[in-house]
């Protein structure tokens, strides 16, 4: 057996290096109206400083429940904030939360479910129902009862989604594992002397990663949600600006200014179909090319 390396390189035979185009992803409108949503969405987050600059608490802002005019295109709320720099911040707290638990699960769902379809018999065994002990945790409640105890606070929520999140996406990732690992571009790798490892971080993993990115994309929509939820709850980082905050504030003034649940309602509901409608696109995309 060679030593890894010294082997020759390997054969690459996985989605990544395959052409890809535009209007082969994206055929259906529906998929080219999620693009543009998530764009306008992250492109809202990561330049909400100079979209909306200033501080979004700043009550100072204009007149208590101003309805939307020119000054304030959103409106104000009932402590005289502008809605419009609240939903903008907001954004940005949200791709915050859904950034880093997307990274978190991402490394442990894949790093699971591909060394236990890879490698079978009792490491799938034990890791599979290692998977299963996260699967049954209530993330939403588990997450009440973490913020209740230990406080509120973006790091712990992230932390806590990212560590529970991963199942799911280790369960997709194993059954492609099992298919890819009698495929023949493996069987060639090892053929010529390469470890397990090796073929595992080369050759399997490329090619879970598009399916991956399709089970990401969906959770990233379930991510909001529950962000939200909290925030409405007021379980969310007070510090931070959020969309369940600011729908939590309307709750008492729905009959005199429509706009403070109108408008974070809205940004919640278009983000949530805009990453659907994405996850669903590449989905077809896949099965297509597959």
């Amino acid at each position: 057996m060679m030593d890894d390396l010294d082997a020759p390189a390997l054969p690459q035979r996985h989605l990544l290096h395959r052409p890809w185009r535009l209007r082969s992803l994206f055929r259906a409108p529906a998929g080219l109206v999620g693009l543009a949503i998530v764009l306008l969405f992250v492109l809202v987050a990561v330049f909400a400083d100079r979209i909306a600059p200033g501080d979004p608490f700043d009550t100072s802002a204009g007149p208590a429940l101003s309805p939307p005019s020119a000054h304030h295109l959103m409106g104000t709320d009932n402590l005289g904030r502008d809605l419009a720099s609240g939903i903008v911040h907001g954004a940005n707290t949200s791709l915050t939360v859904i950034a880093s638990v997307l990274a978190i699960s991402a490394v442990i769902g894949i790093s699971v479910g591909a060394s236990a379809g890879f490698y079978g018999g009792v490491v799938d065994v034990l890791l599979m129902r290692f998977a299963e002990v996260f699967q049954v945790v209530p993330r939403f409640f588990l997450a009440l009862l973490v913020i209740a105890y230990f406080g509120p606070g973006i790091d712990k929520l992230i932390l806590l989604l990212g560590l529970t999140s991963w199942p799911f996406l280790a369960r997709v990732v194993r059954g492609e594992a099992l298919s890819l690992r009698r495929r023949e571009f493996v069987e060639s790798a090892r053929a010529t002397g390469a470890s397990g490892l090796r073929i595992l971080v080369r050759q399997v993993i490329p090619n879970l990663l598009p399916v991956a990115v399709v089970v990401l994309t969906l959770f990233a929509s379930r991510i909001i949600l529950i962000e939200a939820g909290l925030a409405f709850l007021g379980l969310g980082d007070q510090n931070r600006i959020s969309w369940g905050q600011l729908a939590n504030n309307a709750q008492q003034f729905l009959q005199r200014a429509w706009w403070m649940s109108v408008f974070p309602g809205l940004a919640i509901a278009l983000s949530v179909v805009g990453l659907n409608l994405l996850g669903d696109a590449v989905s077809d995309m896949l099965e297509r090319r597959q």
